[in-house]
């Protein structure tokens, strides 16, 4: 199984409960087409200090130019490969890549054939 579908599948443990991951949706990102997010923590579980998601871009899909004003973001790339476009540089993200974005950082990520998976973690957190 690759570490995306384990994402997917997986376990979200806090003191005070258990959810598999398959029971939260993936929600179609508002504007850009092929790309989900799947909220595995948010801030109302962490005082709104850190959020975590599991980002999905469709095959030849693009998480296009966007800025986060006020949050930090990490990226850990965990399945597929795509190109990101951080600030003034492109790089390759695949599996192991993480990418720290500062808050104000435009960035872009075009997803190869296979598509790519990214846990995404804000601070403060993003919902």
């Amino acid at each position: 199984m690759n570490t995306g579908k384990a994402f997917e599948n997986g376990f979200v443990i806090t003191k005070d409960e258990i959810t598999k991951a398959e029971q939260i949706d993936f929600t179609p990102h508002a504007k850009f087409k092929g790309v989900y997010l799947k909220h595995l923590v948010t801030g109302a579980m962490t005082g709104q200090q850190v959020s975590s998601h599991l980002v999905k871009v469709e095959p030849n899909c693009v998480l296009d130019n966007h800025i986060h004003e006020n949050n930090l973001e990490i990226h850990e790339v965990i399945a597929g490969s795509a190109k990101a476009i951080v600030g003034n540089q492109e790089v390759d993200y695949l599996p192991g890549t993480i990418g720290i974005l500062p808050a104000g950082v435009p960035h872009r990520i075009v997803a190869s054939d296979e598509g790519v998976y990214i846990l995404a973690k804000f601070t403060p957190a993003l919902v």
